[in-house]
């Protein structure tokens, strides 16, 4: 008999013993445990909050297009306008580190033949732009008319930034929670029940930029320029529980 209870394995004793004894049962499982949300009455709801804000830093590319017979001269040409934009600039309160070169290009030009079906080399054009960071938005108008009297003949898109747009943020995200919760109150009277705990919030990033504004050409006397004013959204999906 013993020896026909030692090879029963240790598996099967367990077991037995366990629908003997009620109290060696075995415990419930952590997913057992986990209430069953599935059918919890809920409601979820998006809105939007925003703030206004006039924009403090501008971003500009200005440069200067150079031509000559060689590509050595059209270089030595462009470099020396350069360094006297560069230093004007400087002398106009531009920081060093508010100053990239963004674009450096060397081509060749040319001229369509009498034939019209051949090119010929008509020499070379040089092309160098610098990014400028202006943190005074005030003096855009001063800074672009400097630089064309300094030489620069190429101005890219001017665009405007609030510096301190992610602080400001934080108000539009309080507008965007309150406006949630006024329509999920809303929704919640009119089915006669009432709100519950929060049970998820889905934040959605939103702006509305600035249209950019294209410098194309030198004017007489201060380029007159609008920084406008920049809205900063966002948008939340909030869900709440039922009662």
């Amino acid at each position: 008999m013993d020896t026909w209870i030692r090879s029963i394995p240790l598996a099967i004793l367990l077991l037995c013993a366990a629908a003997l004894l009620p109290g060696l049962s075995p415990a419930p499982s952590a997913a057992a445990a986990e209430p069953d949300r599935s059918g919890e009455r809920s409601i979820t709801v998006s809105a939007q909050g925003s703030v206004t804000a006039e924009p403090d830093i501008a971003f500009l590319s200005a440069g200067v297009v150079s031509e000559a017979e060689t590509a050595k001269d059209a270089l030595a040409k462009n470099a020396g306008t350069m360094a006297k934009l560069i230093d004007g600039l400087r002398t106009l309160g531009l920081a060093a580190g508010d100053m990239q070169t963004s674009t450096l290009n060397v081509e060749p030009r040319y001229v369509l033949a009498k034939d019209n079906r051949t090119q010929t080399l008509n020499g070379y054009r040089v092309t160098n732009q610098l990014h400028l960071i202006l943190r005074d938005v005030k003096r855009m108008g001063e800074i672009v008319d400097q630089a064309i009297t300094l030489g620069a003949n190429q101005l890219g898109r001017v665009t405007f930034e609030v510096s301190n747009a992610e602080a400001l943020k934080d108000d539009a995200r309080k507008a965007a929670m309150a406006n949630a919760r006024k329509r999920a109150e809303l929704y919640a009277a009119a089915a006669g029940v009432q709100l519950g705990p929060v049970l998820r919030i889905f934040e959605e990033p939103l702006e509305a930029r600035n249209v950019p504004i294209g410098v194309q050409r030198a004017v007489a006397g201060a380029v007159p320029v609008e920084p406008g004013s920049r809205t900063l959204a966002t948008e939340v999906q909030v869900t709440w529980g039922l009662r």
